[in-house]
């Protein structure tokens, strides 16, 4: 039998007072970018900083005595993981967690803070979970699944429970999708206590497993995606099932509007997510139309991001705003001009924020140099005042891309 809107409640229970009830708030200027009225479920406030902990904990207090004893494993990319050491640790069970290859430290190293033995190991997420399956057979462990367990599905379903508690007047709620656990766990609660609502899921254009399944489409799945949370290439079964009964559609999002939405999320709602965890606001972004003038809730379900890809999204993203400019001067390679430049650039109001003097450029003059710098504007608008005012004093300026290019 699938899961039903009795497990979830059954689960809410259960986890009650050991998982926190996250705050689900209006997001007054996201509304007003998006034309819809915006609420957001920060799971990323867990202790874990994601919505894991409700399934992991739904799943390892149903085990016997005997399966507690004999221990778990996992496979997980990390927030899985975490959930599961975290609880498991609390109800003094053994874990062992398998990670890929890849996986960020943060939630390595915060995985084996909790406790848990963990194994990096396996190119992808289906290797490494081929390696957990072994060794769960090996070591005669009980196996955890990330998403593909009915009580994985019903612990993450009392998301929506609080979210429909708190806005019972919600028209639509916003589903990241990995495994798909989450979304099949929401789409059950929620649409079980309010059948009109419309449940979305949200993949990235990179893993359209969810996507092709629903739609009966073959889209490739595979490369780098900065929300490596929902990289999974495929569904669970169980999952596809509910999917297909009960949610509308299926978004899919570029890796630049999810880079996109953790800056805005950052800078507005003063929340760190990781990309899966903006994947929802993504698909807002995305396609508006489709929720424009609605009520409509946004599952923030994770904050476990690297710190130095976050630095690198924010300077991306300041980037693409154009308030940091990348320039090449050409100069006469004598004393004087640098500091000539520098104040050119301070002059117009601009911040420099790293020089490059490059002497050994073939392809100019050898009394040529050249400098390449990176300043800090206003906006766009004042980041091409900057290059205009050394331009008219004289210098050859060639703008460059935020790489270097």
């Amino acid at each position: 039998m699938p899961v039903t809107l009795d497990d979830v409640r059954a689960a809410q229970k259960l986890i009650a007072g050991r998982v926190s009830r996250t705050p689900f708030n209006r997001a007054r200027t996201l509304s007003d970018i998006t034309g819809a009225e915006v609420f957001l479920k920060f799971e990323n406030l867990q202790f874990t900083a994601s919505f894991k902990e409700r399934g992991a904990l739904n799943k390892l207090s149903s085990l016997s005595e005997d399966e507690r004893r004999r221990g778990v494993i996992a496979m997980s990319a990390g927030n899985h993981a975490q959930g599961v050491a975290y609880h498991a640790r609390k109800l003094g069970i053994p874990a062992t967690i398998v990670m890929p290859l890849g996986t960020p430290f943060v939630k390595i190293n915060q995985t084996q803070e909790h406790g848990a033995r963990v194994i990096v190991d396996g190119e992808g997420l289906e290797a490494a979970r081929q390696l957990a399956y072994d060794i769960a057979e090996r070591e005669n462990l009980i196996f955890v699944h990330p998403y593909d367990d009915d009580r994985i599905i019903a612990g993450a379903g009392t998301v929506a429970l609080e979210m429909l508690e708190d806005r019972p007047d919600l028209d639509a709620i916003i589903v990241p999708i990995g495994g798909g656990g989450l979304i099949s766990g929401v789409a059950t609660a929620a649409r079980g206590l309010k059948p009109e609502i419309k449940v979305y899921g949200v993949e990235t254009e990179l893993y359209p497993g969810m996507y092709n399944a629903l739609k009966g489409e073959d889209e490739p799945a595979g490369g780098q995606s900065i929300a490596e949370g929902i990289a999974v290439r495929l569904m669970g079964e169980r999952c596809i099932a509910i999917v297909k009964e009960l949610v509308s559609d299926i978004v899919l999002v570029e890796e630049e509007m999810i880079e996109h939405s953790i800056a805005l999320l950052l800078n507005i709602e003063k929340t760190v997510t990781e990309g899966a965890g903006a994947a929802g606001l993504a698909a807002l972004l995305t396609r508006p139309e489709l929720f424009r003038g609605r009520k409509v809730g946004l599952v923030l379900c994770g904050g476990n991001i690297d710190p130095r890809l976050l630095s690198n999204v924010i300077l991306r993203e300041l980037s693409r705003e154009g308030r940091i400019l990348n320039f090449a001067v050409a100069i006469e390679d004598r004393p004087g001009i640098l500091a000539r430049v520098a104040t050119l650039v301070g002059e117009a109001g601009g911040n420099i924020l790293e020089v490059t003097h490059n002497r050994m450029l073939i392809h100019m003059p050898a009394k040529i140099a050249e400098l390449r710098i990176s300043a800090e504007a206003r906006d766009s608008d004042h980041a091409r005042e900057i290059i205009a005012h050394v331009r008219d004093a004289g210098f050859k300026v060639r703008e460059i891309g935020a790489g270097g290019g």
